[in-house]
């Protein structure tokens, strides 16, 4: 079919598929009462990019990432008929992925196999290639320097906070949505972000002033401004630098 004959474009082509195109929850329904792999397959497609990007910003192993991810959608199908249609299906993925990254977590602490500050095997461009834009050379390297003293910050904090960050600042959820997928009052959420933003407040103000580490010259000048533009405003800053 020609689009031009049509007079449509592709892109709006693409927005009418995508208007018309089944919702997760329809999706699920035929997944719960079919047992249906063409449909499964279908919200493997559509959420596999996202779960991993959570879990890597969760566990800092963008390797062990994929292989949550995987965990989640073999435990979203294994507990398919325990699903309820009376929420976002969203939110019942994002908590079963949440709570794997949890689980993670422990017995990463239990083998002891790293500290819990040791540097996490994926490095900052590896995390951020999930969603990037390109700067330039120089704004790169200031970028790049901030957004590593953020992911080792984010990695610092314990992971009640971590989980609020990240779904937060990194996955764009409303307090409410977050409320949901931790099955918290939304003020705790609230209460928890403000404590979690001074926190690593904190801990970009070790990392980032200037003249802790940093090097002479042009990028130094660069560094102590972006140091001291994140610290006027934290929880401003660190949502822009997330």
């Amino acid at each position: 079919m020609a689009l031009d004959r049509l007079g449509m474009s592709t892109s709006a082509f693409q927005a009418l598929k995508a208007l018309l195109a089944p919702s997760d929850e329809q999706i699920m329904w035929r997944i719960q009462t079919h047992d249906d792999a063409e449909a499964f397959a279908e919200l493997i497609r559509r959420w596999e990019g996202p779960i991993q990007g959570l879990c890597a910003r969760m566990t800092g192993d963008l390797h062990r990432a994929q292989d949550l991810a995987q965990e989640v959608f073999t435990r979203l199908f294994i507990k398919r008929k325990a699903y309820r249609a009376d929420g976002n299906f969203s939110t019942y993925l994002w908590r079963i992925a949440i709570n794997l990254c949890y689980d993670e977590l422990r017995r990463a602490r239990r083998r002891r196999d790293r500290p819990a500050t040791e540097e996490p095997e994926v490095s900052a461009s590896q995390v951020e290639q999930l969603s990037a834009d390109v700067p330039s050379p120089d704004e790169h390297l200031v970028k790049q320097e901030l957004g590593e003293a953020v992911r080792q910050a984010v990695m610092n904090l314990p992971e009640h906070y971590r989980s609020i960050v990240v779904l937060r600042h990194y996955e764009n959820h409303k307090f409410r949505e977050i409320a949901e997928v931790l099955e918290l009052p939304e003020g705790t959420v609230k209460t928890r972000m403000a404590e979690a933003l001074n926190a690593l407040g904190r801990m970009l103000q070790r990392s980032l002033e200037p003249g802790a580490t940093a090097p002479r010259g042009r990028r130094a000048t660069r560094r102590a401004a972006a140091s001291s533009d994140v610290l006027e405003n934290r929880a401003q800053e660190v949502s822009c630098v997330l």
